[in-house]
């Protein structure tokens, strides 16, 4: 339907979260449709995937370029494909103060700890070596501070006894596949309705 939000989705590995967003639309009619794949790793296994699922990839190696050439080469395929939403799937590379201001309030990203608890890597260790009982992943949307920007929606997964990062990181990735694609559904369902209204207003 051309009234969906059009999405682009972000990875740099094996792009289990894309599965988790593309599959959605098998048990919901989700507010967005994914326009495009796209990573810095030419050989992602996340591409693969997404090949299958018949939605067109895009990849560019960031190694010979600096951050801010880079990311400019991705705001250009952003904006030749219509993107409105981007949707970061594991994508293991640190955006530039100009596009996340370029692209404000319109990036997400899953993050695997109950923000604003661990930032960054190693969330899994880090929360058994305090002694949590909780574990999990938040959705937020992406700002110029690393995984600060506000919460939208959180996922908590009990602490096992015999929970290793690996045990643990494995039961936390599939409350992530649960979770993301419901937000981003929420996310554009009131992104619609909002632009929808601005169309609708007087001189809109």
């Amino acid at each position: 339907m051309t009234d969906k939000v059009r999405v682009a989705v972000l990875l740099s590995g094996r792009g289990s979260n894309l599965e988790a967003l593309a599959e959605y639309k098998r048990i919901a009619d989700p507010a967005y449709e994914i326009v495009l794949v796209g990573s810095n790793v030419p050989e992602a296994r996340g591409l693969v995937l997404a090949r299958r699922f018949g939605l067109p990839t895009w990849a560019e190696s960031h190694k010979d370029m600096d951050r801010a050439e880079f990311d400019e080469s991705v705001d250009k395929q952003m904006r030749s494909h219509q993107v409105e939403v981007i949707a970061l799937a594991g994508y293991m590379r640190l955006l530039s103060a100009d596009f996340v201001r370029a692209w404000e309030g319109r990036i997400l990203n899953i993050h695997p700890s109950l923000l604003p608890l661990y930032k960054g890597l190693d969330t899994h260790r880090r929360a058994l070596l305090a002694g949590d009982e909780y574990a999990g992943c938040s959705v937020h949307v992406v700002t110029e501070e690393l995984d600060d920007g506000p919460v939208l929606a959180q996922a908590r997964v009990r602490i096992e006894p015999r929970d290793d990062p690996e045990t643990l990181a494995a039961r936390v990735l599939e409350a992530e596949h649960q979770l993301y694609p419901r937000t981003l559904d929420d996310f554009c369902r009131a992104l619609r309705l909002a632009r929808d209204s601005s169309v609708g207003a007087p001189g809109g």
